[in-house]
């Protein structure tokens, strides 16, 4: 998982596993470990969501109540925040997922059995 958080290869942990944003490399550049099984689909944005609301909502209200700011500068700077945190997380997340998927060898991932 700390791999898949770097957002490094899961079998080597020296290679890219994002060749952008979001985009897994079909294979890991350095030991060639295929990567284009995962299916990772809306659980990085759906922990994404968790993660932030659970941060950024009970810091609003804290913030809220003990500073009473003008409305405009919370939601101004809250927006930012979360904005940022959560472009931070997701990339990061889908990582996370797609390196649990390999060390549990779901969908793809487990070694091909020679029945020859």
């Amino acid at each position: 998982m700390l791999r898949g958080w770097r957002m490094r290869c899961p079998n080597c942990g020296a290679g890219q596993m994002l060749r952008s944003y979001l985009k897994v490399r079909d294979t890991c550049p350095v030991c060639g470990e295929a990567l284009h099984h995962h299916r990772a689909d809306d659980g990085p944005a759906y922990l994404t969501i968790l993660i932030v609301g659970h941060v950024v909502a009970p810091l609003i209200l804290y913030i809220f109540v003990r500073y009473r700011p003008d409305p405009l500068v919370l939601a101004a700077v809250f927006s930012v925040g979360t904005v940022a945190l959560s472009l931070y997380l997701l990339p990061r997340l889908k990582g996370v997922i797609v390196a649990i998927q390999w060390a549990k060898r779901m969908h793809g991932f487990g070694r091909v059995r020679d029945d020859g």
